[in-house]
Order: structure tokens, then sequence, then C-alpha cells
């Protein structure tokens, strides 16, 4: 019984010896070639990836380098060195140099600033959080201008209880209301603000602070005249 295992595990294995051969002459050319291309695909991937490497290793030293050119005042070097690197920089640190461009315009010109913003949100190429960041940075920007009012309709928006910045859009437009004089409406954005799970400790503290303007309602303020004060003088012609 054991001699008739050996025999056929032999033919078994002699059988399949002789059909990888078939099928070694039959396709050899295309195993060749398959294993050639899956070789030189994969180091022409490993070549992309060192390049890609290099590239963003290049692109942060530029990026530091424009960096400190800003933060000593030489604002010209460092916009030429941020609009390079958004042109031909890899995406991460062209969308970075993006945002600084604006920042650092909003210094000088705070419309041409959130015109540059504004450019950001509107880009459909870049994530939504990021969208909503140049969005609040924009209303931030327009808040205190002549006309405030797209600044508050876009806050109201990033308000949104699912919105990352609804935090900060929410005590924007509380202060806002405040300023105004609108006890009611500040109030209500606080109140928000107090009830989110999600709001920073930072914030919840000044919150607290807010709330006590808000219940002490709006404030008069009038010029006192000081007691025992001497009258004017008398007009001599």
């Amino acid at each position: 019984m054991a001699e008739n295992n050996e025999f056929i595990r032999e033919v078994d294995e002699d059988y399949r010896r002789d059909q990888i051969a078939k099928i070694w002459k039959r396709y050899n050319a295309l195993i060749i070639t398959g294993a050639i291309l899956l070789v030189a695909g994969v180091g022409g991937y490993n070549y992309w990836r060192h390049a890609e490497r290099v590239r963003a290793e290049a692109a942060s030293e530029r990026y530091d380098v424009a960096n400190r050119l800003a933060k000593d005042g030489k604002t010209e070097e460092a916009d030429r060195d941020f609009a390079a690197i958004r042109t031909d920089g890899p995406g991460g640190y062209a969308l970075l140099a993006r945002f600084r461009l604006a920042a650092e315009t909003a210094k000088r010109d705070p419309a041409a600033g959130a015109a540059a913003y504004d450019g950001l949100a509107a880009d459909t190429g870049i994530g939504d959080s990021l969208r909503d960041l140049a969005r609040l940075r924009a209303a931030l920007l327009r808040l205190d201008g002549s006309d405030p009012n797209a600044a508050l309709a876009s806050l109201q928006g990033l308000a949104a209880p699912t919105n990352a910045f609804r935090h900060t859009a929410r005590e924007m437009l509380g202060l806002t209301a405040l300023k105004r004089g609108d006890i009611e409406g500040a109030g209500r954005w606080f109140d928000q603000i107090s009830a989110d799970a999600e709001t920073p400790q930072g914030l919840r503290q000044r919150v607290e602070v807010y709330e006590a303007l808000v219940a002490g309602g709006p404030v008069t303020v009038t010029e006192a005249k000081p007691e025992n004060a001497a009258p004017p003088p008398p007009i001599t012609r």
C-alpha cells in the first residue's frame, strides 16, 4: 500500500512538472515581460517617493527662510519666497504658502487680505475645513470695516452646530451684538457657547464674563461733573 502511494505521488509530481513546463514554454515571453514591468513599476514608485521626499524637504527649508524674513520685517523678500513656493512647491507647502501670503497681506491691507482669503474659500480643490478657515479669517478682517454685514452673515454660517470653527464664530457674533447694544442677541450666542459640550475651556471661562455683562443689561455712560468744580472762566473781549 505504501509503495502504491509513493508511485502515485511521483506520477502526480511528474504531471505537475510537465504542466509547468508546457505553461512556461507557451507563456514564457509574457511571464518575463510581466516580471520586468513589475520590477520597473516598483522601482519607479520608489523613485517617485524619493523625489517627492526630497522636494518636500527643499520646500520646508524654503518656507522656513521665508518665515524668518517675514519675522524680520523683510516683507518684500518674504512675499516673493512665499509666492514662489505657492507656484512650484509640493501641494501641502503650496497651500500653506497661500495662507501665509494672505495673512501677510492682511497686515498691510485688511481688504486685500480678506480678498486673498476669499480666493482660498472659493477653491474647491482644498478641504472643506480649510475653506471654512479662510472664510473665518476673511470675516474677521471685515468685521470692523465700513460694511460688516457680509462678515456677520459668513460668521452665522460658520456658527452651525457641526462646524469646526463654530466656537470662534459664536464668540465674535456675541461680542459684536454686545458692542451694538443688542443684549438679547448677544445672550443667545453666549448661551449656545455655554450649551456646547465641546466648547474649549478657555472660551467657557470668557463666556462667564460675557454672560455677566449681558445680565447687567445696557449701560449708559454719562459725563459726570466733578464736585466743587470751578465755573468756566468768563469770556472777555
